[in-house]
């Protein structure tokens, strides 16, 4: 029958799942907390950068075992193999590797992507978010991971978030590694990437599932149970110096970690972070400190995630070239800020509305809304015939500060009638300015 809509044709009407349509309202929450992102990296002194969506999906693909290769949306064109990107860091790297001889050291770089990744859809979790990146190329010293920490908190200050809210676990994957390779991986150092991908998992799935995936014979850990028990206790270690015992005095792992702590003293955001062995993140690319923040709570799941890749254009075949960064995601801190009562309404807000009473004073109104709109206000120009009373309720609904009058007499003088829709004042200007 015309105009019915199947069962089918109606699921074509909905995003796909894991993804948002953006109305008015949400469209202005989204760029008030944008916004807020790009003040803090260019507060920060960060320059912008961006790139394609698409990519060529071998981009993505460099460590067999990554969640993140399951997971990307992906399809082949012309004998061509292409992925929607899962995160902004390959290719942000790439396109560090097409200028690397001509780049000034170090790049503080910031972007505000949009990521695709197929997983299983939780709070704050979807197939489609946004993503915060800012990254520091170039300087190896943890100077620039302390910037970098100090700028999430400066971010979530900025949100009208309490001190204390939000919580930043560090650790460092290069403590992790000279510890292993000091004792259940000294026969078998190329397991690490494949072990950190494993234990990144500890919080979804728990310790028993950790410890069979580091024990399964065909998998690319195999470790004894005894092995795989000792590196889950120490993933529960809750001090640097604890952590580092079996190491030597002068491991630069143990040194750059408590640097770091110093550094964040001076940033006065110390009392914030503390040491979590747990966080190794699960990206093979990591090579030093990483870290993580989350609500105080544990409630939900990260809020923003970063550290060390000093070695990622190595893998994509440019020169060495240290590198640290983070990626900060619009979704769970939206579900935070509602859950502390902060998040904002975000109305409509013009500055006018200009109403003609009939279509003789349309063209002065078409010309009175150019020259406010040339002044730098934001204008509505009532379209078509509307009843005044209607025209004022749309204003006010609109959040329009003024509403401009346009009738027969008005124009006849050479006025127009302004009210003020706050205080309900009224007064005439000329309708040419002088």
């Amino acid at each position: 029958m015309h105009g019915a809509v199947s069962g089918k044709g109606r699921a074509t009407l909905q995003p796909p799942r894991g993804t948002r349509d953006f109305y008015p309202d949400e469209y202005r929450f989204r760029e008030w907390l944008f916004g807020h992102f790009h003040a803090v990296a260019a507060s920060f002194g960060f320059e912008g950068v961006d790139a394609p969506v698409l990519e060529y999906e071998e981009l993505f693909t460099r460590k067999a075992g990554e969640e993140i290769t399951d997971q990307l949306f992906h399809f082949e064109l012309h004998d061509r193999r292409y992925a929607l990107r899962g995160e902004f860091t390959p290719s942000l790297a790439r396109m560090v590797m097409a200028r690397a001889g001509g780049l000034r050291l170090p790049l503080r770089w910031y972007t505000v992507a949009q990521c695709w990744r197929y997983e299983r859809m939780t709070r704050g979790r979807r197939r489609e978010h946004y993503q915060w990146n800012m990254d520091v190329w170039g300087e190896p010293d943890v100077t620039a991971d302390a910037e970098l920490i100090a700028a999430v908190f400066a971010l979530t200050d900025r949100l009208g978030l309490a001190p204390g809210v939000v919580r930043i676990g560090l650790n460092s994957r290069a403590l992790l590694e000279e510890t292993l390779r000091e004792g259940v991986l000294r026969s078998k150092p190329d397991a690490f990437p494949a072990l950190c991908v494993v234990i990144d998992k500890l919080d979804k799935i728990g310790a028993d599932a950790v410890v069979e995936q580091l024990t399964d014979a065909n998998g690319p850990v195999g470790l004894a149970e005894v092995e795989a028990r000792e590196v889950v206790d120490w993933l529960g270690t809750s001090d640097v110096d604890a952590a580092a015992s079996g190491l030597p005095a002068d491991s630069k792992a143990r040194r750059d970690l408590l640097r770091l702590f110093e550094l964040l003293e001076a940033y006065g955001v110390a009392d914030r972070t503390g040491f979590d062995a747990s966080i190794v993140r699960g990206l093979a690319y990591y090579t030093g400190i990483v870290f993580e923040a989350f609500d105080a709570g544990r409630k939900l799941r990260a809020i923003c995630g970063g550290g060390r890749y000093d070695r990622l254009l190595e893998t994509l075949g440019g020169p060495a070239l240290p590198a640290v960064g983070f990626g900060f995601g619009d979704s769970v801190i939206e579900e935070l800020l509602l859950d502390e009562g902060v998040r904002p309404d975000c109305p409509r807000a013009i500055d006018a509305v200009v109403f003609p009473f009939g279509e003789s004073e349309r063209p002065a109104a078409i010309a009175l809304a150019r020259r406010l709109r040339a002044g730098g206000a934001s204008v509505e120009l009532v379209l078509g015939q509307v009843k005044l009373k209607r025209a004022l309720a749309d204003a006010d609904r609109a959040g329009a500060r003024r509403i401009y009058l346009l009738g027969s007499d008005e124009l006849a003088r050479g006025e127009v009638l302004v009210r003020d829709l706050t205080s309900g004042d009224q007064h005439t200007e000329p309708l040419e300015a002088d």
